[in-house]
């Protein structure tokens, strides 16, 4: 088996087409949302193939993967606009899911968000994409999936793709850059006007829930969010509310073009 890279601290393991994972607390209701992306014929995310003993098994999804920094095809503007429209594709598929779905009988890594409009990927990023050539063509860890509206994921993914980052790892470009790689995003996305208005806000409101959320999961003893608390990881993300703060009007103004 090959373990593979960019997990959580709990060991995930690849064995040919096959990806092992721990089972979670929510891992039944990320089971419930794999098995209706399959039946809505959204290819690009893993099928539920069952549980062996602690483990959940999934399909492997192929095709080459990147993590900050951002270099090479995962940069291009054909690996942008597809992931946009992914993300569309993957939202617009689970509202018939909410319509059914009672979402306080189960169980989320983060909490349920109303208005319920979509199911959110949660972490919809560049390192958690896979690409064949230029173009997004999977994408995988549903695990911070939870239901929510779709400018709460919409602003988080455009954050991660711009991306508006101030870690000199993390950061790519220069503002007016950024602004035009997020709104090619949104466009993929198929943003509405609306949801362009509020981008810069409720990127600054996401990053305020993560912090929080780091916060809390360290104070209850969780090491691996403590670990990355203590590498500075949540500073680089107060470092950032302040960074779309301070250009909160070239965004919108960018993406209302």
């Amino acid at each position: 088996m090959e373990e593979l890279s960019g997990g959580r601290k709990s060991a995930i393991y690849r064995d040919d087409e096959v990806v092992y994972r721990p089972l979670q607390s929510w891992s039944s209701t990320i089971h419930l949302i794999l098995k209706h992306l399959e039946q809505e014929n959204v290819e690009e995310s893993p099928k539920f193939l069952g549980i062996n003993q602690d483990k959940e098994i999934l399909s492997f999804v192929a095709g080459n993967t990147y993590n900050y920094p951002l270099v090479g095809a995962i940069t291009t503007n054909k690996a942008l606009m597809s992931a946009g429209g992914l993300l569309r594709k993957i939202h617009d598929s689970t509202v018939s899911l909410l319509d059914q779905l009672d979402v306080n009988a189960h169980q989320w890594m983060l909490e349920p968000r109303e208005p319920f409009e979509v199911i959110c990927h949660g972490d919809f990023a560049p390192y958690n994409v896979a690409l064949l050539e230029n173009t997004v063509v999977g994408v995988f860890d549903f695990d911070t999936a939870h239901p929510a509206p779709r400018i709460w994921d919409l602003a988080y993914s455009a954050y991660c793709w711009a991306p508006f980052k101030t870690d000199s790892h993390d950061k790519l470009g220069t503002i007016s850059e950024q602004v035009a790689r997020a709104k090619l995003f949104c466009d993929s996305y198929g943003a509405t006007e609306s949801e362009r208005e509020q981008l810069a806000d409720a990127m600054v409101q996401r990053l305020q829930a993560l912090v929080s959320f780091m916060r809390s999961e360290a104070e209850n003893g969780n090491s691996s969010f403590a670990d990355n608390i203590e590498q500075g990881h949540l500073q680089s993300y107060l470092n950032d509310i302040e960074y779309i703060t301070e250009n909160k009007n070239k965004i919108q103004h960018a993406l209302g073009n």
